[in-house]
């Protein structure tokens, strides 16, 4: 190793990431053997070992047990603070934002949407569900409920493309805050098709209520991430 004065496993550390940073291994690659790097590296197995668990802990190399270590697959990652488009999220990272939409229908609302979208039993909602992704990696599945009168002088594929840019766009509307509850469960036998994962797989559940500057809520949306490919970062 040269010589510097970091710790040998940071020193460890910084050249794996900079392998990876500069495509010697790419996403899904499994790495050499512990055995094999540390021989390379010129190290013992234990202090190998904890450069690798460091590049775990920070979600770029995934461990898995009896497998071996592997270039982790990037998350796309949501910084918790106000209201963002799934779309903004996934492009402001470098990535390409995309959607498929299963279904799109205008109904009566149920009782649990008039109360969090503020509406009426008479009221009429547009119920739509899609599959988000990035770089056309499935990301999410999505079930959201809007108010028919918000939009309903855009066309279909304006709404299921992008809502919010839309109604910041065509709309004019200025998009306030969010209020988000998040959960954990496992992935039913529909939803892991949708996203290509195993029936049981952990996903995040984000149930999302956006508004408008003035408070009026425009949108209430059940969301079902893969663990593995999205994470929520709180900030304050």
């Amino acid at each position: 190793m040269v010589s510097s004065k970091l710790p040998v496993y940071l020193q460890i550390h910084d050249e794996i990431k900079s392998k990876i940073v500069a495509g010697h291994w790419n996403i899904g690659d499994r790495l050499p053997s512990e055995r094999e790097l540390s021989e390379v590296f010129g190290v013992s197995r234990m202090t190998l070992r904890q450069a690798i668990q460091t590049l775990a802990d920070e979600g770029i190399l995934e461990r898995k047990v009896g497998s071996g270590t592997y270039v982790a697959q990037r998350k796309v990652k949501e910084t918790m603070l106000g209201t963002t488009s799934f779309s903004k999220i996934v492009a402001s990272q470098g990535s390409i934002p995309s959607s498929r939409t299963i279904s799109y229908f205008v109904t009566k609302p149920s009782s649990s949407e008039m109360e969090r979208l503020q509406i009426g039993k008479d009221d009429e909602i547009v119920k739509m569900e899609r599959i988000r992704y990035a770089d056309d990696i499935p990301i999410c599945f999505e079930v959201a409920s809007i108010p028919y009168q918000i939009i309903a002088e855009f066309d279909k594929t304006e709404i299921t493309k992008s809502l919010y840019t839309a109604l910041e766009k065509q709309g004019h509307k200025r998009i306030g805050k969010s209020s988000q509850t998040i959960s954990a469960l496992i992935a039913s036998e529909k939803i892991a098709d949708y996203l290509e994962i195993k029936k049981g797989d952990a996903v995040l559940r984000l149930r999302q209520v956006s508004c408008f500057l003035d408070g009026q809520p425009f949108e209430y949306v059940r969301s079902q991430y893969v663990g593995e490919r999205f994470e929520f970062f709180l900030e304050k």
